[in-house]
């Protein structure tokens, strides 16, 4: 009895000291109230109406250590407002949640949060944050900041050395928050860091030397925007030495240089992105040898073969790779001429002009061929080469000049060369090299002049030739020794003339086509007329370009005007063209600018719940006006504003700020403040075409029905016959699918993305382009060659047809191997009547009286789908054929009724008159009993109700 009377003194006092210690701090209650009042949506917390919010019961959201705050946990709440600028007087502090809700204004001072281990700020709006936010947070090991407008738009903010002292930091996540300035130092240093994500911000430079042997495993530097340099930059070698490294990121960047060759040393890395970056040069074999579970090499400037990945998910398009099959190598003389590349530091200009496992096809810059497509010459003086010459070079051999003249050579000249058999003049002069000198047969004459490590003797160098201009000067007409070459006999005399300059043709881009047809009579004319002087056959070269130009340039000019100027819809950076002012393209689209401010409040700040969906570069969301008016706003994601995502912004506006059509989808505006980059759409409501055949279940829609099939797809071949051969300029869309195909109310369909579209060659020609669109709906011979023609779309609307026909998705890898390609596959079903049908859609009603037409839809696309171009027919053949299948017009008798009792087969004159007696009307103006038996003009100012405002 005694013992349980002692137990319960023992409670009561318990208890009493709880409620002593339980009654929460002054201080943390005062700040919690103000937090409360800050906010417009305060309701939500649902805080009782007491003053002690660690209870008991404690406030909700609200967790308490004594009478102390510990942690704040709101997220994901929507609380709109900003937070207290005495924030961190929350001194016990421990864990903060505050993620993914909308708080603004400036972000509070974190400094003097000693015990704060877990911050998560993300998915706010906070607009600014203080210099001293990350001083004393000595105790930190997670910070979140994503996707928050920090500090003003121009200038950005620098991560501070205070973070230094956070020794226990595990992970950093500060993507999108427009962190700017170069990568810190002392990041590197940091020996608990294991996840560094900084993505989507406005970072330059290379990454420190100090990550060398960095615990990191997570790295995520993709996407930066901003500055002169445009993102990141510099080579990776640092990367190969983080034995940790599970995720690396850097895509969207201007990384350059090799991949390291001991990266394959990386046995934890699974996944590696270097997408859109200027890499060069060979991908290392041990790259190949890891199993990855993502690699991305797309968009650079690797060369060389393909390796055979282990890895299922490789994707390396659009390289300058010699081969387009994994496995196979590449010719010796190109492997030779890649390794010299390598030496050489891979010059820009030489890696965009050197593509193909042929060295004699296409423009390779400064190499002549012989009539037995060998190389003879390797003519690259004044190129600004530097580094060292490779002895892979003896390998060509049939080379007998080399001119390497005023460069940055340094190093030997490699013994192996005085292998090559046919060499008879080598000019060095003008650079660095080192002795000794290989001994050169007497016959090679060697020009060593300037350079002043070499001790060359007179017998050994002799006056240079006259090498001509350069090769971005000049073009060669060489002479060669004894050949045949299309039954024209020559041979080679002795002669002392000097041998003849280099000539050059300069030839714009859209008259390449016509210059290669005009290529073999020029040359027999320049052979005529130098006949006397010149005994060997001639060689013309034609390049399609000026090869000093960067490979944008290429892309973007399509097309002379009648002026012989080039018509481009690209250039240089936008990032850099905008700094200074508008787009000379931009500002001739009319009064189409629309203020960010505006696009704000219709999107709700661009709220997550107005987002109608997500593209390569950006995100669609839906805004809608005080008066009702609905719009489709893509703002494109601030840490994609690369060169290619600006070249199709700009695209889209110069496109549909110029071209109208009822099955195009109408730009309304756009928005260029700051790193802002916004396009303004006619709203679509029913979304894209892809939604409606593919995900209409998950969705709850009603799948299409046959009628609303063919419709649409007349739609869209209307739309393309007007890109095609009605608008003021031939168009090519490029990426024309199912997801740019957007349908309204009335499931009338309209095309939209026009971010790759390209202006049209006159006639059949074809224009040489970076690959661009989408697998599964690519032109065969565009995705090979690169060559793009009108029939690229009639491909692809092709493939469209047999998605309408199907419901299957164009390219679809988890169906069995044979169907994956929906192309190929219907290609082979659609000629037998019981694999037709068994292919239609099943959310098809398909009755007999309907499939008739279901056949001739198929076999058009059938022949829109075909191999060669020239068996494609235009898009004015489909729009014919698919008419006849929409149900036409029928009058309705009522409204023959309304106008019973007129005698349409009197004269217009006689009929008006019958009609105005019967209505007591005054027609003044009509002289019916004019002599000439017509109606007379209309008095001036009389509107002209009988002709159209398009002159039709």
């Amino acid at each position: 009895m005694e013992a349980d009377q002692i137990k319960l003194t023992v409670a009561l006092c318990m208890c009493l000291v709880s409620l002593v210690i339980s009654t929460t701090d002054p201080n943390d209650l005062a700040i919690l109230k103000q937090f409360s009042k800050g906010l417009s949506n305060a309701e939500v917390l649902k805080w009782p109406n007491n003053d002690d919010p660690c209870g008991p019961p404690s406030w909700p959201h609200i967790f308490c250590t004594g009478n102390r705050v510990s942690q704040i946990q709101v997220q994901g709440l929507n609380l709109k407002g900003p937070l207290p600028q005495n924030f961190n007087q929350l001194s016990m502090l421990t864990n903060v949640g505050l993620q993914k809700n909308n708080f603004t204004g400036n972000l509070p001072s974190f400094s003097g949060l000693s015990r704060l281990r877990y911050a998560y700020l993300d998915f706010n709006n906070f607009d600014t944050i203080p210099s001293d936010f990350f001083r004393g947070l000595d105790g930190l090991e997670v910070l979140a900041l994503d996707n928050n407008p920090l500090l003003n738009k121009t200038a950005g903010w620098l991560l501070p050395v205070d973070l230094q002292n956070s020794a226990q930091l595990a992970n950093l996540s500060l993507m999108d928050c427009n962190l700017a300035g170069v990568l810190p130092d002392f990041l590197g240093q940091m020996s608990s860091l294991e996840v560094l994500k900084l993505s989507f911000n406005r970072l330059s430079g290379g990454i420190p030397v100090t990550f060398q042997g960095s615990v990191v495993r997570i790295l995520w530097l993709n996407e930066q925007s901003g500055g002169a340099s445009h993102g990141m930059s510099g080579t990776i070698d640092v990367v190969a030495s983080m034995s940790s490294l599970t995720s690396l990121w850097l895509h969207g960047n201007h990384f350059s240089g090799k991949i390291p060759k001991n990266i394959g040393d990386l046995a934890s890395l699974q996944e590696l992105n270097l997408n859109s970056n200027d890499f060069v040069g060979l991908i290392p074999d041990t790259l190949a040898t890891i199993h990855f579970k993502s690699l991305d090499l797309n968009n650079n400037h690797f060369m060389g073969p393909i390796p055979r990945f282990k890895g299922v998910n490789a994707s390396y398009r659009t390289n300058s790779f010699c081969q387009n099959d994994p496995g196979l190598p590449c010719a010796p003389e190109v492997m030779a001429l890649l390794e010299f590349l390598d030496g050489v530091n891979y010059p820009p200009r030489l890696v965009s002009s050197w593509s193909g496992n042929n060295p004699c096809d296409g423009p390779w810059l400064g190499l002549i061929c012989n009539a037995n497509r060998e190389v003879t010459m390797i003519n690259l003086p004044k190129f600004n080469l530097s580094g060292n010459l490779s002895p892979s070079i003896a390998n060509l051999h049939s080379v007998s000049e080399i001119l390497l003249s005023s460069n940055n050579l340094t190093g030997r000249i490699p013994a192996s060369w005085v292998n090559l058999k046919s060499l008879k003049l080598l000019d060095v002069s003008g650079n660095n090299l080192s002795p000794p000198i290989p001994r050169f047969d007497s016959s090679v004459k060697l020009n060593l002049n300037g350079n002043p490590l070499l001790n060359s003797n007179k017998s050994s160098a002799t006056a240079p030739p006259d090498n001509g201009p350069s090769p971005e000067e000049s073009m060669s007409l060489h002479n060669n020794s004894t050949s045949e070459s299309a039954g024209l006999k020559t041979h080679t005399k002795p002669s002392k003339k000097k041998r003849p300059k280099l000539v050059m043709f300069v030839v714009p881009v859209a008259t390449f086509g016509i210059l290669i047809f005009m290529a073999f009579p020029l040359s027999i004319y320049l052979c005529k007329k130098r006949r006397n002087s010149i005994e060997n056959p001639t060689s013309l070269l034609v390049h399609p370009k000026d090869l000093s130009d960067s490979d944008n340039l290429v892309k973007v000019v399509v097309e002379s005007n009648n002026q012989g100027s080039a018509s481009t819809l690209t250039g240089s950076s936008l990032g850099s063209r905008y700094s200074s002012g508008m787009n000379s393209h931009i500002t001739d689209t009319g009064n189409m600018i629309v203020s960010v401010q505006v696009l704000r409040k219709v999107t709700n700040n661009f709220a997550p719940e107005n987002e109608l969906g997500r593209g390569g570069f950006g995100v669609v969301y839906k805004g809608e006006f005080d008066d009702g008016t609905k719009i489709a706003v893509k703002r494109m994601e601030a840490g994609v504003t690369s060169g290619k995502a600006l070249d199709e912004f700009e695209a889209e506006i110069a496109v549909l700020s110029k071209v109208r059509h009822r099955h195009l989808v109408s730009l309304l505006g756009y928005s260029i403040e700051g790193f802002e980059r916004i396009l303004v759409y006619e709203y679509m409501p029913q979304g894209a075409l892809s939604r409606h055949l593919f995900h209409w279940k998950n969705l709850g829609l009603e799948p299409l029905s046959w009628k609303k099939r063919l419709n649409i797809a007349l739609d869209v071949a209307r739309g393309l016959e007007y890109l095609h051969t009605l608008a003021h300029r031939s168009f090519i869309h490029r990426d024309l699918k199912s997801s740019n195909i957007l349908l309204g109310d009335d499931f009338k369909a309209k095309i939209s993305d026009f971010g790759l579209v390209k202006l049209a060659p006159d006639g059949e020609k074809s224009v040489v382009t970076r690959l661009a669109g989408t697998f599964g709906y690519l032109a065969p011979e565009y995705a090979v060659t690169g060559k793009v023609t009108t029939k690229a779309d009639v491909f692809s609307f092709g493939v469209v047809l047999m998605e309408l026909l199907t419901g299957l998705m164009a390219l679809d890898e988890e169906r069995p191997e044979e169907s994956q390609y929906l192309a190929a596959w219907f290609w082979n079903i659609k000629s037998s009547t019981e694999k037709l049908k068994a292919a239609i859609d099943p959310a098809l009603d398909m009755k007999e009286e309907i499939f008739e037409s279901i056949c001739t839809i198929a076999e058009l696309a059938g022949h829109c789908t075909a191999r060669e171009p020239n068996q494609r027919p235009e898009m004015g053949h489909a729009v014919n054929v698919l008419s006849p299948l929409v149900e036409k017009w029928k009058p309705l008798k009522d409204e023959i009724e309304e106008y019973c009792g007129i005698d349409y087969s009197l004269p217009l004159n006689q009929m008006v008159k019958g009609w105005q007696e019967a209505e007591g009307n005054d027609l003044s103006f009509v002289d019916l009993e004019d002599s000439r038996g017509s109606i007379p003009s209309r008095p001036a100012g009389f509107a002209d109700s009988f002709t159209s405002t398009d002159g039709r």
